[in-house]
């Protein structure tokens, strides 16, 4: 993986539940898909901030489902849009807002862009997963990370557990 303008240590920030959070993502679902248009095959609201009531970092997390996340042309679609690229791995793009309040994931279909969908769904429905993934978040805040893909991997274990447990 190559984190484009390298690591970015920081306080890593829980907060409860935004009501205005599925609004923002509406506001970024319209910009994206005016940016990328038929290249975009779904576009949707992911991670906690996709989970009514569930604590999270203040930050929307959208899945966009390409055909080719490696298309060159995606990048200049997506600054055109107003975001930067963060994230390159094969198979995969990350793109943010320049303010780091929204975060686009760019996967193909199947996959991780299932797990992220498969993940939400089952909090979303969950109360008792959804409280599991909330106190292991709150746990694992105040530590000093030297990234947020650190605490990203901490959580790694029990959305593994999670997800094996949902079913397809």
């Amino acid at each position: 993986m190559k984190l484009v303008g390298g690591r970015e240590p920081g306080p890593l920030t829980i907060v409860d539940y935004d009501p205005s959070w599925p609004e923002r993502f509406e506001r970024e679902r319209a910009r994206i898909a005016a940016a990328l248009g038929q290249a975009a095959l779904s576009i949707e609201h992911i991670g906690s901030t996709a989970v009514p009531g569930l604590a999270a970092k203040p930050v929307v997390d959208v899945l966009v489902v390409v055909p080719d996340p490696e298309d060159a042309a995606l990048v200049g679609s997506f600054a055109a849009a107003g975001y930067e690229l963060r994230v390159i791995e094969p198979g995969h793009r990350m793109f943010r807002t320049p303010a780091r309040d929204v975060h686009v994931h760019v996967w193909a279909e199947g996959g991780a862009a299932c797990d992220y969908l498969r993940l939400r769904d089952l909090l979303r429905r969950d109360a008792g997963a959804r409280r599991e993934y909330a106190e292991l978040k709150r746990s694992l805040a105040p530590r000093d990370w030297p990234s947020m893909d650190d605490y990203a991997i901490a959580k790694g274990p029990l959305i593994r557990a999670l997800l094996g447990h949902a079913g397809p």
